[in-house]
Parts: C-alpha cells; sequence; structure tokens
C-alpha cells in the first residue's frame, strides 16, 4: 500500500495533467460506465461530513472529507482518499485527500475555463480566498494567459497570505489586486470565480457589471447555499453544470428553478459538451454560468491517475497492512 502526501503529489502532477483528468471523468460520466451514490452528508450545526465512494471499470475509490467553513487556524477541508484494486479489493494507496480535493476542484474550474472561456480572457476574479479558491485561480491560469487577478475576501485580512502563496505557485507575471468589494473585483474581469459557503449571493444584484462574463460557481454545495444573484439568471445565455445531482442539492441551481429564472431542461452537462468535439460560440453566448458541486466519480479518476504517476516516478512511502 502506498501513502501519498501533498508533497508526494505535488510532485506526481501537473494542475494541466489534473485537468485533463477531469476531462476524461466527463467522459465517463456521459458513458455512464461508473457507479456512484449521491454523496452522503451528516451535518452538524454549519459544519460537514462527506462519504463519497465510487467504482469504475478499473478502480475503487472512497473519499471521507470534512469541511468546516468556520476554521480560522486551519483549513476548511480535511480529508482521505482510500483508492482500492477492482478485481481483490486490496487497498492500492491512501491519499491526502486534502490536497486531491484542492486540485480536483481547482482542475473542475479550470476545464470550465479551458472549454467555456474565450480564448482572449486575460483577467480574472475571485471572491473567497479561502482554499478552494486558490486551487481555482491555478487553475484558470494554467488555461488562459490570466495578466490580473482581482481578490475579495470579507476578511479582507485573509488576502495577503493568500496572494503570498500564489505568487510562489503562479510567479510575479500576473498583477494581483487586493480590492474593497466585489463589485470592484468583478468590474474588470473576464471570468468570475466564487468560492466561499455563503448562504446569500455574494455578487452584486447588477445586471450591467455581471454581463458578458464566464461565471464559475464552487462554492455552495448545499440547498440552503448560494453565492449567484437574481440577475445573473435572466442574463445568462448558456448554464453549464458538471452533475445531474447539482440541480437539486445546490442552491444556486435549485432555488432559481423554484423561482422560475430558468429551467430545469435549459441546463446543459458538461460532460455533453465535452465529449461533442463543438467549441462554444461566445460571441452568441456572452453571459456564460457553470456551476458545480463535484462527485466521487472525479475522486476516484483523479486519486487513481496521482497513484499511477508516482507509480512511474517511484514517488511515495509504502506501507505494510
Amino acid at each position: 500500500m502506498l501513502f501519498l502526501s501533498e508533497k508526494d503529489i505535488k510532485q506526481s502532477v501537473s494542475m494541466k495533467e489534473v485537468i485533463d483528468a477531469i476531462d476524461h471523468a466527463y467522459h465517463i460520466y456521459e458513458s455512464g460506465e461508473f457507479l456512484a451514490p449521491e454523496r452522503m452528508h451528516i451535518e452538524d450545526n454549519a459544519n460537514t461530513l462527506l462519504f463519497m465512494p465510487c467504482f469504475t471499470s478499473n478502480v475503487i475509490a472512497t473519499k471521507l472529507v470534512t469541511v468546516f467553513p468556520n476554521n480560522q487556524t486551519c483549513p476548511t477541508i480535511h480529508g482521505l482518499v482510500v483508492l482500492h484494486c477492482k478485481e481483490t479489493g486490496e487497498i492500492k494507496a491512501v491519499l491526502n485527500g486534502s490536497y486531491l480535493t484542492g486540485m480536483r476542484t481547482g482542475a473542475i474550474g479550470g476545464s470550465a475555463v479551458r472549454h467555456l472561456a474565450r480564448k482572449g480572457d486575460t483577467s480574472l476574479a475571485i471572491i473567497g480566498t479561502g482554499t478552494q479558491a486558490f486551487y481555482q485561480a491555478v487553475a484558470a491560469c494554467t488555461e488562459r494567459e490570466i495578466k490580473h487577478i482581482y481578490l475579495y475576501n470579507r476578511s479582507h485580512k485573509k488576502i495577503a497570505s493568500f496572494r503570498h502563496s500564489l505568487i510562489e505557485w503562479i510567479g510575479q507575471e500576473v498583477q494581483i489586486h487586493p480590492v474593497s468589494s466585489a463589485e470592484e473585483a468583478i468590474a474588470k474581469a473576464d471570468i468570475v470565480i466564487t468560492a466561499t459557503t455563503s448562504k446569500e449571493p455574494v455578487l452584486p444584484d447588477d445586471p450591467h457589471l455581471l454581463k458578458n462574463k464566464l461565471f464559475i460557481g464552487i462554492g455552495s454545495f448545499q440547498p440552503t447555499m448560494r453565492e449567484f444573484p437574481t440577475s445573473l439568471y435572466r442574463l445568462a445565455d448558456k448554464v453549464f453544470v458538471d452533475t445531474e445531482h447539482a440541480i437539486t442539492e445546490s442552491g444556486d441551481l435549485a432555488m432559481p428553478i423554484d423561482q422560475g429564472l430558468i429551467k430545469h431542461e435549459s441546463i446543459t452537462f458538461m460532460s455533453q459538451h465535452t465529449t461533442s468535439g463543438v467549441q462554444l460560440n461566445r460571441e452568441k453566448a456572452k453571459t456564460v454560468l457553470f456551476k458545480s458541486t463535484g462527485m466521487a466519480l472525479f475522486d476516484v479518476v483523479v486519486a487513481h491517475f496521482m497513484y499511477q504517476k508516482s507509480i512511474e516516478n517511484n514517488i511515495g512511502i509504502k506501507l505494510d497492512m
């Protein structure tokens, strides 16, 4: 059995490769060649325990993750991923689930940027400066030549350390601008990514500021959570989602459907789009919305890929059961 730490995984794979793995997962999702129940939520006030098992044609994986949004001195998300052999059930690897979740969730946003953003998009707004927001920024910069990043967080004091860590990863070439409001963050942005656990919209309900952008919603994963404002649904020319259950699981889709702002049948699955080979025409679809809640299939595909790359590069710690 192999144990892969954050350091091991980082040495083994790049963000570009993980985005490729997410696109591969969309192909599996579209084919239906996997087995995964809806993820189990156990809630204790604001805190959540998630249990996410999945079978594919060649591997089994289970992710156990906690989300504690009020953490101040440690990350919001902690977890482990256990990878099993499909033939014997033996444990092949245990991976740092927090880092894997950050990378794969960032890569989901990166895939959305790859397929839905304009080729010439160079400015990015990030709402929220937690772990998920960090990997979203890294992934977006992987897929587009981002020149400006506008950062907004309700707690302004968190921005400095976030900015420092981001510069260490993406370099000095990108100009990073801490701003004092969400309005200021999105005003000059081509791509807007929200990565919060808010129960109220974190973007301004202003059509003038919202139009002609790509919006990627990562944070809300429960029916009571919502990051997008009402005006955005009226503006959106296209709405994409990563999974079927996200339509009922996230308030960013369930609420506007209940309110008649969007129709269920108007939503496009990213698996359909990425496997179609047809590029999105951003001249016609000027304002685009992508919503993700993630799924166990992403975890098993990414975990298996990370395991294979670690074996190839002789990385990781071998453990005896």
